[in-house]
């Protein structure tokens, strides 16, 4: 078994694409973008196209306000979008509702998504509604990418800079927040408005060898980039400069562990992205012009592997591999999560 196949999700996700046929003209393979990339009949553009569904969150109570529903739906799609470099063309939207709902819970999710919408300048096209037994969100978006600068989760080499395009960690304290039913003051979901990272993206495609948005959590996303690449990232664990200072106020309330806020499942849409030496300082001139100074992680490096440089400069190799498919059974109750995760962090010498 490949180290790729022993997370259950890409198992999961490769036993539905062996059933299908790849077309000539699609760029990338199976979990190797964001986004579907297709070649255009021009020759100068690729079409960028993604599809996420929101249902789990809102069955599990972790988004609780029809807006945040909405504004997900919509910022979901438009990330993976980002990842790849796309300028969007739109987005369709499915909308299945149970029968009783409410108007308001209805136009709770249209305003969401409208706002979500508005403040990157990106429009609903269309859709289709329907009913269901369980409130189930879904959205397409579609994008265009300069043929010549196409950017996948593939391409990273050694000696490139990792970077974050800004401070991770709050879906994990808004899901832990939620599921361990804390005081909703604590990491009110109304501070949960993670925003697409599309302008961002479209400078990140000039000089990036490799993107991903953290839709999965911040250490899920760099395993994922490592197993994709066949190298290694030597990351610096500063929870303090990596996690956004609400996340950390969070963590100094409640005691939980700052390192527990980048590896849970449920993420935000920040970039992680990779830059060649030699592009480093053009990159971080042209971002500073746009006002957007992203997070130095670390590099890449030769030895396959995830390697944390924590703050007492120990440095400590992770695998992700138990909690990830810990997370993809689905069927562990929050205690076993909780034990799980600080079993793993005394592992890898996280915790004392």
């Amino acid at each position: 078994m490949s180290v790729f196949e022993e997370i259950l999700e890409n198992k999961a996700i490769d036993a539905w694409a062996r059933h299908f046929a790849r077309p000539r003209f699609q760029v990338n393979k199976p979990h190797e973008s964001d986004a579907e990339l297709v070649e255009m009949g021009d020759g100068s553009s690729l079409l960028a196209v993604t599809i996420d569904t929101v249902s789990e969150e809102i069955a599990q109570g972790l988004y609780r306000d029809p807006f945040t529903m909405g504004w997900v739906t919509v910022m979901a799609s438009l990330s993976d979008l980002a990842a790849v470099g796309a300028r969007p063309l739109g987005l369709v939207i499915s909308v299945s509702l149970e029968p009783d709902r409410e108007g308001s819970f209805r136009d709770g999710i249209a305003e969401g998504m409208a706002a979500a919408c508005r403040a990157l300048g990106v429009f609903i096209l269309g859709g289709d509604t329907n009913t269901a037994r369980e409130t189930s969100l879904t959205g397409c978006a579609f994008g265009f990418v300069p043929r010549g600068e196409k950017l996948m989760r593939i391409g990273c080499r050694p000696q490139d800079a990792v970077f974050l395009s800004g401070g991770a960690g709050r879906g994990n304290a808004l899901g832990l927040r939620a599921l361990a039913r804390m005081p909703e003051e604590y990491f009110p979901e109304a501070s949960y408005r993670p925003a697409a990272r599309l302008k961002e993206g479209e400078l990140i495609r000039k000089f990036a060898s490799s993107c991903m948005d953290t839709s999965d959590g911040l250490l899920i996303t760099l395993d994922q980039l490592v197993r994709l690449n066949h190298t290694g990232f030597s990351i610096t664990a500063d929870w303090g400069r990596v996690l956004a200072p609400d996340v950390c106020q969070f963590c100094g309330r409640t005691g939980i562990p700052r390192w527990f806020m980048a590896a849970g499942i449920h993420g935000e849409f920040e970039l992680v992205f990779t830059i060649p030496p030699n592009a480093v300082d053009e990159f971080l001139e042209a971002a500073e012009k746009m006002n957007f100074r992203p997070i130095r992680l670390g590099a890449v490096v030769e030895k396959p592997g995830l390697e944390l440089v924590l703050p007492s400069g120990e440095r400590t190799g992770i695998d992700m591999a138990s909690l990830r498919n810990l997370w993809a059974a689905g069927d562990s109750s929050l205690t076993r999560l909780l034990e799980e995760h600080h079993a793993w962090g005394k592992k890898w010498r996280l915790e004392p």
